[in-house]
């Protein structure tokens, strides 16, 4: 039955046309933004995730930045402390120099405090942005290393870096360990004991937490022990965990390793306690002083080859190790930022690739699908016409 009042060819066709209407206008749009999923709605799923990622690309962008400055910062760091290692060691050829009896020790000795006060020029003007490394200022700083996404959440990691302390400052007197005598003598052992700890069970780390704050008279990572018999001094410096036997010990050892005779001293520990006994006929001095912030070249301004040359050769021993270790300990650390700064790039191109492939356009499928839809156009206009039309044949039967 044909009918002038409902032409279902004509439905039909313009039904058709909408259709390649709507896919000719979304293929203009992938091909204008390179796009296939512009929008929310062109495909809320895969949308949302994209987002999700370029949020993320948008973080690490943040990180690579933060490593970067790490980087830099650890470079500055690094380079002082191979430079006073330089000059140490220069010292230390002046003080080997003045160990012989011909040498005129006052000139060694204005020569080992000029380089004295280069090195403290070079600590002192080792910082990047405000943030010395090396002066004993810091404790522990965080460089931003990660951004770890889980189901739970999205969190930050961090790389820490270790400051050291190669100033030459001696730091602030702690009140800490007692003598239970000022002089030791034959037949009376003299005892070292009576040390406190911030921490329960040992010391606590350096940059121990604000809910235990630091006092003068417990021990944290970082404070030094020095104890002096005769004119031998043992220097110890408290470790993460430590207690009273830990520190009895190193300083022992320091001692033994810093010349003290074991045939005219007999040291001796028990229950955290030192026990000094003089087996001379001598009395010999001995004091303790425990200092916080002592800087690991503290001892510089006491090096006199003039008066102690083999005093001297000992000491510069023990800071040419702080020295060389200071900057072994930048150069680890800087080799993981720089690991990290170049994973952290790699996996930001992977991210933005991985974008891509649910984001983008496939330019050579929108065009061939452009080109086939523009017939369909055409053929759709055609029999919307056709089917306009076919009205016109029922005059016919009227004539």
């Amino acid at each position: 039955m044909t009918s002038i009042l409902t032409n279902t060819g004509a439905m039909v066709a313009l039904q058709t046309m909408k259709g390649i209407n709507a896919n000719l206008n979304q293929t203009q749009a992938e091909i204008a933004t390179g796009k296939s999923v512009g929008s929310a709605k062109d495909n809320a799923a895969v949308w949302a995730i994209s987002r999700v990622m370029e949020s993320d690309v948008k973080g690490f962008k943040g990180i690579s930045d933060s490593l970067s400055v790490g980087s830099a910062t650890l470079t500055v760091a690094r380079q002082a402390s191979e430079s006073v290692t330089n000059l140490l060691t220069e010292m230390k050829g002046k003080i080997v120099a003045a160990q012989a009896e011909n040498v005129d020790r006052s000139k060694i000795q204005t020569d080992i405090t000029a380089l004295t006060k280069q090195i403290e020029s070079v600590v002192g003007a080792a910082q990047f942005n405000g943030l010395n490394l090396v002066n004993g200022s810091q404790g522990t700083v965080n460089v931003l290393s990660s951004l770890d996404r889980s189901a739970t959440g999205v969190t930050s990691s961090n790389i820490s870096v270790t400051a050291q302390n190669l100033s030459t400052s001696a730091g602030a007197a702690l009140t800490n360990g007692t003598l239970s005598a000022a002089s030791v003598a034959t037949g009376t052992p003299v005892t070292l004991n009576g040390f406190t700890f911030q921490g329960t069970g040992g010391a606590l780390a350096k940059d121990a937490p604000t809910a235990n704050p630091l006092t003068t008279t417990a021990l944290v990572a970082g404070d030094a022990i020095a104890l002096k018999i005769g004119s031998v001094e043992g220097r110890y410096i408290v470790q993460e965990g430590d207690t009273a036997d830990s520190l009895v010990s190193g300083l022992k050892s320091s001692l033994s390793t810093n010349g003290l005779s074991d045939t005219d001293f007999t040291l001796s520990l028990a229950s955290g306690a030192l026990s000094v006994a003089n087996n001379t006929n001598a009395a010999s001095a001995i004091s303790v002083t425990a200092t916080r912030g002592t800087g690991g070249l503290s001892a510089l301004n006491t090096l006199n080859v003039t008066t102690a040359p083999a005093s001297a050769l000992s000491a510069i021993e023990g800071m040419l190790k702080t020295s060389i270790d200071a900057a072994a300990s930048f150069g680890s650390v800087q080799k993981r930022i720089d690991i990290q700064s170049e994973f952290v790039g790699q996996l930001t191109d992977s991210l933005k690739t991985g974008i891509g492939v649910l984001v983008d356009a496939n330019m050579e499928e929108a065009s061939a699908r452009l080109q086939a839809l523009q017939v369909q156009q055409q053929l759709a206009t055609q029999s919307l016409s056709i089917a306009n039309q076919q009205p016109q044949s029922l005059l016919s039967l009227f004539r």
